[in-house]
């Protein structure tokens, strides 16, 4: 481009495609200043003010505001700077343009009420320490001045949401689930049983050594009963019962007797509620971890097996 070529204000606005009213802004702002005038007054631009004005017009189109392009043309900031401060801001837009594509996705696909709408709206744009303070307060209200296996309190305050930046429709609505999971009066009286008699465990010692394998052998035991159409009040419940009890009593170093049995139905009712195993299942959903089987029938079959022959056994 020549340098001593000079441009008119129409000629300009030809030549960027800008209109002459956005350039004389920019002139009159101090952003775009003329190079001179006419002797009629009329603008001139030169070859540098009209790469200067290129360089607004892009600035401009990604969203830079007028006072920072301004600063930036001053050199008060670098390019650099802009740049990464403004695609910190695109992130952001994306990430909520992400999160509302897939509210309407999970809406689309559950057909929600306007209630649920807003409420899946209204979760799904919490941030990701609003989202985890939602879990951790309910963790902290549950184990609240209980001396709980520190193990399991670890796992509990490492496994929080963790809602990805595009997220798929399932997500949302597993997390939309969790929220009122967590919020429900009667999950959280549960889990707080649930944490005080492991505290009282504790206490006396904790689980033996066996705990896990015995969780394994009922969840084998009771799948091949279900599988055989076993009925858990009938007859044919009672040697599976009378195996799985033998089992327990052996690890907790017991005798198999009434008050055995008592004490193990107690254990079993207060450990299984299917809301406390949709929370693991709903977590792995929102973070995309592989979901963990659903066990909690099997157990109340064993319950409900046990339930009329605990005075039974010795």
């Amino acid at each position: 481009m020549d340098g001593d070529t000079m441009y008119t204000i129409g000629e300009l606005a030809r030549r960027t495609g800008l209109s002459v009213r956005t350039i004389r802004f920019y002139s009159d702002a101090g952003v775009v200043p003329p190079t001179r005038r006419t002797e009629a007054g009329y603008r001139l631009y030169d070859a540098d003010a009209a790469a200067r004005l290129d360089l607004v017009r892009t600035l401009r189109d990604l969203g830079v505001d007028l006072a920072t392009v301004q600063r930036l043309l001053d050199r008060e900031v670098g390019v650099g700077q802009v740049a990464a401060a403004h695609a910190d801001a695109l992130d952001v837009q994306i990430r909520t343009l992400r999160l509302r594509r897939a509210v309407l996705r999970a809406v689309a696909k559950r057909g929600s009420t306007p209630e649920e709408i807003e409420l899946m709206h209204r979760l799904a744009r919490l941030s990701d320490e609003e989202r985890r303070r939602i879990i951790t307060d309910f963790i902290d209200e549950s184990f609240a001045g209980l001396d709980v296996h520190p193990g399991f309190a670890e796992k509990m305050r490492a496994a929080l949401p963790e809602l990805p930046d595009d997220p798929e429709p399932e997500q949302v609505d597993a997390w939309v689930e969790l929220a009122e999971l967590v919020g429900d009066s009667g999950f959280r009286a549960s889990v707080r049983r649930m944490a005080e008699f492991q505290a009282a465990e504790v206490a006396d010692g904790g689980l033996p050594d066996g705990a896990a394998a015995l969780a394994d052998l009922t969840r084998q035991k009771v799948e091949q009963a279900v599988a055989d159409g076993v009925d858990p009040r009938s007859d044919d419940a009672r040697p599976v019962v009378d195996e799985l009890v033998r089992a327990f009593a052996e690890t907790w170093d017991a005798a198999d007797g009434a008050a055995f049995r008592r004490d193990l139905l107690h254990r079993l009712d207060i450990g299984t509620d299917r809301r406390a195993e949709r929370y693991w299942q709903l977590l792995a959903v929102i973070n995309g971890w592989p979901v963990p089987p659903t066990l909690t029938p099997l157990f109340e079959w064993f319950i409900d097996a046990l339930r009329p022959r605990v005075g039974e056994g010795g």
